[in-house]
């Protein structure tokens, strides 16, 4: 009677779906605002969606750096010691430091500008190794068009940035170029960690018609203290993400990255269905929403231009 109900067993245990965990995603990202916090739930949500769920054959572990890079790097080291079946860093910095710290377990990154600028790759096509993802270049251009358009009479564009973070000095590089050609002067002011941020938008003042923000996670995790300078000093401010106007800026052309996070976890999905990571080509995301925030317009002295309104996907009051 024994062997049979361990016969009986056996062949239960073979043919029953799995309930465990069966699967790891290990998610890291340099700090928590709701950008990066949109990406990981679009990441856990695309999966969810390709049936890996948690609690039922899905384990979902996320840390945050919580700002710090020394942090990063031991996450990553965490992370590679627990050998998951994908680790996805959201942000250059964390990317990095995953990148770093692996050359075997899957690495799927994703709200990175320039991945090959921050060496996570050497080819976008084809990226060969263990390391593919999705970028998040930010479109410059636009970026100006729009600041001119809701701004006429711009000359000098405040970039307020962390020089430390390799994401923020390639946007640099893209931003002088395209300001050139519209007859802008772009203006720096650094901050390396988030305590600085008010301070650095305060230098700004008197020497920027405006302050630009790009994708900057140390800038976008303290925003409100730039946010308070601009409203105190009448100097207009915009964003890079979306998910930052509604924090005070006055508007910003960019991706939803909820959005952003779905399009990465397809690309987790067909890593955890087989495919190699170097033989997937690094895509840039797609979509492009514009949000308008018209109380924070009025306390920075603006009136947004019918046109701008009329266009907006999203309008803050």
């Amino acid at each position: 009677m024994r062997s049979i109900l361990l016969a009986f067993a056996a062949t239960l245990a073979l043919t029953l779906p799995a309930q465990a965990d069966d699967v790891t995603v290990a998610v890291t990202a340099i700090v928590e605002h709701p950008a990066l916090d949109a990406a990981r739930n679009g990441v856990r949500d695309a999966l969810a969606a390709a049936g890996y769920k948690e609690g039922e054959n899905l384990k979902f572990v996320f840390e945050s750096a919580q700002g710090n890079p020394a942090t990063a790097a031991q996450i990553a080291r965490q992370f590679a010691g627990d050998e998951p079946n994908v680790i996805v860093p959201i942000s250059t910095p964390s990317a990095q430091a995953v990148v770093s710290a692996t050359r075997d377990i899957p690495v799927v990154f994703t709200a990175v500008s320039d991945p090959l600028g921050a060496q996570l790759v050497k080819n976008m096509d084809k990226p060969g190794g263990n390391v593919t993802g999705l970028s998040d270049m930010s479109p410059v251009g636009e970026h100006i068009a729009l600041i001119k358009e809701i701004l006429p009479n711009v000359k000098t564009i405040g970039y307020l940035y962390n020089s430390g973070e390799a994401n923020s000095v390639s946007l640099l590089a893209a931003l002088k170029a395209e300001a050139d050609k519209a007859g802008i002067t772009i203006v720096e002011s650094a901050a390396t960690k988030s305590a600085e941020v008010q301070g650095a938008a305060r230098a700004l003042v008197g020497r920027a018609d405006a302050i630009y923000i790009p994708t900057d996670n140390t800038i976008i995790s303290a925003l409100e203290g730039a946010v308070a300078v601009a409203e105190e000093s009448k100097l207009p401010l915009f964003t890079a993400d979306t998910d930052s106007v509604s924090r005070g800026s006055i508007a910003a052309l960019g991706f939803n990255y909820y959005d952003v996070g779905k399009q990465t976890g397809e690309i987790v999905v067909r890593v955890l269905k087989g495919e190699k990571p170097g033989d997937i080509a690094v895509k840039t995301a797609a979509g492009s929403d514009l949000v308008i925030n018209k109380s924070a317009a009025a306390k920075m002295g603006v009136t947004l231009p019918e046109s701008v309104v009329s266009r907006a996907n999203k309008v803050i009051e």
